[in-house]
């Protein structure tokens, strides 16, 4: 059994009630996409974000803080090292791809874990992972904990599996439109069925959930799908897939397979039949940040953030993804920025990824 498989086993032990599972059943009658458009919740959040004059906007990504109160100098290495990335790239927008807390009591993980944005006021989005809602707080407890933190944006559709399921379009430089959006899905924690080891997969409504949203972008875009990444915690099928295949190019840190689901519900399929996300980006694996191709869409890893609290023997330790977008382009750059101003594996895409001869 190796480490992964233990602190998924240890956690199938636990009441389906730690898991937060009354939510993620998706209710008899599925919400559209246009009302959700339409909501208020949304539009709260929907011209906050734009490209800026240089028609650049940067995203740090933070994943799997896993902090512990009962561990707190272990835990305050994240928080060290949150902090000098934020002080050195200084984002427009810092998403966290899931297991923020990882002891009791679960108010003091997001607190401590949140601190680092909200003092320096940079806006921020959190997507659940599978540990976050096995202390003593359920997924919609926690949500409601955040929800009024300064600067958070994180969103929510009733009636979905999950709860951190939402989109944020990002504005065009000139604020006259939406240029670009960053989906955020809840990946929910296990699976459901016993005959199903493992890790739960994202459900059907919220991918019809997608792709109502993107039909709704697309036309308001005259047709054109507008460029998009998503961001999750547990990683996609695809995932492996792709790292095995011996063509496809991969760069960064790979120290265990990816921990996907065995069930593959067709969410990487919707991605390239509405066309508009080029780029997924994930955590849970905590020695793995490599980012690979994959029949044209970007499947990357975050960068292990937390301290020693958990598994964590990557080299030069913990530190965050950084990605720089472009405006009216399906391109981006990033990299893994470690302690000591330290930058890692940095690459732009798809060029860096390109089959073509140089």
């Amino acid at each position: 059994m190796n480490r992964k498989e233990f602190l998924q086993t240890s956690a199938l032990l636990l009441p389906a009630s730690m898991w937060g599972a009354s939510k993620v059943q998706a209710a008899s009658v599925e919400p559209t996409a246009i009302p959700y458009l339409e909501s208020t919740a949304y539009k709260a959040h929907a011209r906050t974000l734009k490209f800026n004059a240089d028609g650049k906007f940067k995203i740090v990504q933070f994943t799997d803080v896993h902090w512990v109160p009962e561990k707190e100098t272990a835990s305050e290495v994240a928080a060290e090292r949150m902090s000098e990335i934020l002080d050195a790239e200084k984002p427009d927008l810092v998403i966290y791809t899931g297991d923020v807390a990882f002891g009791k009591p679960a108010a003091r993980c997001y607190e401590r874990a949140f601190e680092p944005v909200i003092s320096r006021k940079i806006p921020f989005t959190l997507t659940f992972g599978n540990h976050d809602d096995e202390q003593d707080l359920s997924r919609q407890e926690i949500f409601d904990l955040i929800k009024d933190m300064p600067g958070n944006l994180t969103g929510t559709v009733e009636g979905l599996s999950g709860v951190t399921n939402f989109v944020l379009p990002i504005r065009n430089a000139a604020d006259t439109k939406d240029a670009f959006l960053l989906y955020h899905f809840d990946s929910l924690s296990y699976s459901p069925m016993k005959e199903v080891k493992g890790y739960d997969w994202i459900k059907q409504d919220q991918i019809n959930w997608y792709r109502e949203c993107a039909t709704k972008f697309t036309e308001q875009n005259g047709g054109k799908p507008l460029p998009a990444l998503a961001f999750f915690h547990i990683p996609l099928p695809e995932y492996n897939e792709a790292a095995r295949d011996e063509s496809a190019l991969l760069i960064g840190v790979r120290k265990e397979p990816a921990c996907a689901p065995k069930i593959n519900s067709g969410l990487f399929t919707s991605m390239k039949e509405m066309g508009d996300v080029f780029g997924v980006f994930v955590g849970h694996d905590h020695v793995n940040d490599y980012a690979v191709r994959w029949k044209d869409i970007l499947l990357a890893y975050g960068r292990y953030t937390g301290g020693k609290t958990v598994y964590c023997d990557v080299p030069w330790g913990n530190g965050g993804r950084v990605i720089e977008l472009t405006e009216g382009t399906r391109e981006l750059t990033s990299w893994v920025r470690l302690k000591a101003a330290r930058i890692e594996n940095k690459f732009s895409y798809p060029q860096d990824f390109s089959a073509e001869p140089w």
